[in-house]
């Protein structure tokens, strides 16, 4: 796991092995909770953890 730090207004950019690139902003941060921006190709699908493993676990049971 790559650990970064980074500070409200910078960004974290991703680029997959195909050119697309996925960019990821710190909006900011209210106590523990950090909120977050993600830019990427539409096709790209983003979900919040414990919404991605629903979805495989629902396409896994059909």
């Amino acid at each position: 796991m790559l650990i970064l730090t980074r500070r409200t207004g910078e960004t974290i950019v991703i680029e997959t092995p195909s050119g697309e690139v996925v960019e990821v902003t710190v909006l900011g941060n209210n106590g523990p909770q950090i909120r977050m921006g993600v830019t990427a190709p539409k096709h790209t699908s983003i979900d919040r953890e414990e919404i991605y493993k629903r979805k495989k676990a629902e396409a896994s049971h059909g």
